[in-house]
C-alpha cells in the first residue's frame, strides 16, 4: 500500500492547538468563509435542526457564534443548551466535528461584537424577526431603511436584547482526513477534566 494511505497524519496532541493549525490552513485555502460551520441543535424532545453559521471566536474557552435568541435555533438553544458543530474544508479534504454544552456570552462581549459589524449588518439584525413568517422581501428591506433613517448621522444602533452570542464548550472533537480509495482517517478527542484522551476510529 502507498505511503499516502498508511501514514498517520492526525497525531494525539492538544486538539485546540490542532484545530488552530487546520483552521489557519483553511483560511488560506478556502475560497469563501473558512469560518463557516454547520450548527446542529435540538428541541427538548430531541427533534434536530441544522444550519450554517459563522465562527466568531475560538480558543481554550470554546467556540463562539452569534444569533437571535428569538429565532428557531435560539429558542432550541435556550431550551436545550447542547449543540454540535461541523467544519467541512473541501479544498483541504478535511472535516472537524465538535460537540458540547453552550453558554451565553456576556452582554459586554455581545455589545462589542455587534458594534464591530458593518453598519448595514447591524441594521439588518435589528430589523429582523428571525425565523418568523415574512410576507415579502420588501417588508424586511423597508424596515431596514426605516431604521437607517432613524439612526441617521452615524448614531449608534443599540444591540437588540435578543441578539447575543453563545460559546460551545468542547467535550468531543473529531478530526477527519480524506484518504485515497475512501480509506479515510479519523481521530476522536474526548475531554477528561482538564486533559484530553484520543483514539482512532474506523472510517
Amino acid at each position: 500500500m502507498s505511503e499516502a494511505i498508511t501514514m498517520d497524519a492526525i497525531p494525539h496532541t492538544d486538539p485546540i492547538t490542532l484545530f488552530d493549525e487546520w483552521y489557519a490552513e483553511a483560511r488560506k485555502a478556502e475560497p469563501n468563509d473558512a469560518n463557516a460551520m454547520a450548527l446542529a441543535t435540538a428541541t427538548v424532545g430531541g427533534a434536530p435542526s441544522v444550519r450554517m453559521v459563522l465562527l466568531k471566536g475560538h480558543g481554550v474557552d470554546g467556540f463562539t457564534f452569534y444569533t437571535n435568541t428569538e429565532s428557531r435555533k435560539g429558542g432550541e438553544i435556550l431550551a436545550n443548551p447542547q449543540a454540535a458543530l461541523l467544519f467541512h474544508w473541501k479544498s483541504l479534504r478535511r472535516q472537524v466535528r465538535i460537540e458540547g454544552p453552550l453558554s451565553q456570552v456576556s452582554q459586554e462581549r455581545a455589545d462589542a461584537y455587534f458594534h464591530s459589524r458593518p453598519r448595514v449588518s447591524q441594521l439588518g439584525s435589528a430589523a429582523s424577526d428571525q425565523s418568523r413568517t415574512l410576507p415579502d422581501r420588501e417588508t424586511y428591506l423597508s424596515r431596514v431603511e426605516e431604521l437607517a433613517q432613524h439612526y441617521a448621522d452615524d448614531a449608534e444602533i443599540p444591540r437588540p436584547p435578543h441578539w447575543t452570542g453563545f460559546t460551545l464548550d468542547p467535550q468531543h472533537i473529531e478530526f477527519w482526513y480524506d484518504r485515497p480509495n475512501r480509506l479515510h482517517e479519523r481521530r476522536l478527542f474526548t475531554r477528561s477534566g482538564e486533559s484530553w484522551t484520543s483514539g482512532l476510529l474506523y472510517p
